[in-house]
Parts: C-alpha cells; sequence; structure tokens
C-alpha cells in the first residue's frame, strides 16, 4: 500500500475526491464546544467535517469554518437528513445548507433507512445533486438489504454508506457489498464509543507499535480501505487521533483483528428497519 497521508482522499464513483479521515461531531455540544474542536481540528490538518441536523450544531460547524478563514474549496463538509424531516428533504437540505451557511454541501447522507420514507427520499437526494445542491449523495445505516433494495429503483447509486464500523462489529459482508457496488464504506464510531479501548488484546497490540488503542483502532479502519471519522472534543484528542499515517499494521496483525467481531454495536441497530 502507498504511504497515506492525513488529507489522503478517495474518490468516490461520481469523480469527487473525500477525505479518508475526517472529524465526527455526534454529541458534540453546541455552542463553544462544537466551535472550538472542529477549529482545533482543521488546525491540526483535518479538512474533513462530519455533522447532522439532528445532531444540533451545524451553525456550529458553520461558523468554525468561517472563523478558520481555510477556503472552502479545501473542506469537505457532510450532513445528514433525519428520519422525520424525509417526507420533504428538499426544505430539510436548504435549512441545513443556510444553517451551515455554505452554497453546497460536499456530501448529503439520508440518515437512517425508514420504512415508508427511504424511496422517496432518495428520489429528491437524486434531484438534489442533479441541481447541484450536494456534491454527492449516498446512506447511513443502509444493511445489504436496504442497499438491494435501492438498487432496484435508484437512478443514482450512493457514494457512501456510512455505519458503525470497528473491529469488535467487523461488517465484511456489508464491506464487500459496498465494495462491489463501487459505494465507499464510511466508519462512525470507530472506536466503539471507548467500550473496548482496555481489551487486553487491543491493549497488547497498542503497545506493540507504540501506539494507543484508539490510533490502533482507527489505523486498523484506514487499512480496511474505510473513510474514517473518530470524535473527540478534547483537543490533544483529536491531534491523536491524526497521527496514524506514520505506521501501519502488519498483515498478520490485521488478520488477527479480524477475529475479534462479537457484533458488539454501540450505535443504532438498523436491522429490520
Amino acid at each position: 500500500m502507498q504511504n497515506l497521508i492525513l488529507n489522503q482522499s478517495i474518490q468516490l464513483n461520481n469523480g469527487v475526491e473525500m477525505p479518508i479521515f475526517g472529524l465526527g461531531v455526534w454529541k458534540t455540544r453546541s455552542g463553544k464546544e462544537c466551535i472550538d474542536s472542529v477549529l482545533n481540528a482543521l488546525e491540526f490538518g483535518y479538512r474533513h467535517i462530519d455533522t447532522a441536523k439532528i445532531y444540533g450544531n451545524e451553525s456550529d460547524v458553520g461558523e468554525a469554518i468561517k472563523k478558520s478563514g481555510i477556503p472552502r474549496k479545501e473542506l469537505f463538509i457532510t450532513t445528514k437528513l433525519w428520519n422525520s424531516d424525509q417526507r420533504n428533504p428538499r426544505k430539510y437540505l436548504e435549512e441545513s445548507l443556510q444553517t451551515l451557511g455554505l452554497d453546497t454541501i460536499d456530501l448529503y447522507l439520508i440518515h437512517f433507512p425508514v420504512a415508508g420514507t427511504r424511496k422517496q427520499a432518495w428520489k429528491e437526494l437524486e434531484n438534489a445533486y442533479k441541481e447541484g445542491l450536494v456534491r454527492a449523495i449516498g446512506v447511513s445505516n443502509y444493511t445489504i438489504p436496504h442497499l438491494q433494495e435501492l438498487f432496484e429503483y435508484a437512478e443514482i447509486v450512493p457514494t457512501v454508506n456510512q455505519v458503525e464500523y470497528h473491529p469488535f462489529l467487523n461488517q465484511n459482508e456489508l464491506l464487500n457489498t459496498c465494495k462491489k457496488n463501487n459505494i465507499v464504506l464510511e466508519a462512525y464510531s470507530p472506536l466503539a464509543h471507548g467500550q473496548k479501548i482496555s481489551d487486553p488484546k487491543l491493549v497488547s497490540l497498542a503497545a506493540k507499535y507504540g501506539k494507543t488503542a484508539a490510533q490502533i483502532l482507527i489505523r486498523w479502519a484506514i487499512d480496511k480501505g474505510l473513510v474514517v471519522i473518530p470524535k473527540s472534543v478534547k483537543k490533544e484528542r483529536i491531534l491523536e487521533n491524526s497521527q496514524v499515517f506514520d505506521f501501519k499494521l502488519s498483515e498478520s496483525d490485521l488478520a488477527e483483528m479480524e477475529t475479534w467481531n462479537e457484533n458488539f454495536r454501540t450505535c443504532w441497530d438498523p436491522t429490520g428497519a
């Protein structure tokens, strides 16, 4: 594998370049906490920020972007359409654009596959993409059956599927389905909400590489070809999470981590939705 760097990008199936590493702001409090987190990330070289309408901090992300002075074209901003908004996606997309203070959103995702509204919502996202309001469209929390259903009616194939993914929830079948259909799989909660940081297997591997447990988890996702968006509000952790490009896991250690799966889910379970 080539040597990767912090702002390494992957080309989506529509040609748009998406940084493989970013900052997630789920459960980051609106106001100073979120603004400072985004500003710190941008200071450390992050150029990819992931938010959502339901997080309640789109305005803070927009404020931080403005304060940073970084040219808009250098940034990649993702936001998401919430469940209750799927009956009127255009309205809520325009609200997100206004709240973020942006003319376009780089990636707009259906946040969750709500039965009864997800099909029409996808059609509306396709229209928004055609109109240039968004540079790419995708989904989040879609399982293989959800994707198979979507393929039956989609005119435009999603560029991204964002799901919970870490060694303790290793969704290889989903990853393979996405690869087969040229969809990038993006890992949210790559640190399993910190609930596995003290796992002896992980602690041992971190000691071997002279890295933190979090850095091992992030590097694992990167080495699997995922886009990864770890969340932190602490300045030192935001920096630490980005310091994963000066090493890579050996093939034997990657293989070992493949055996760690416990179907351990820390967020929503979309199965059956």
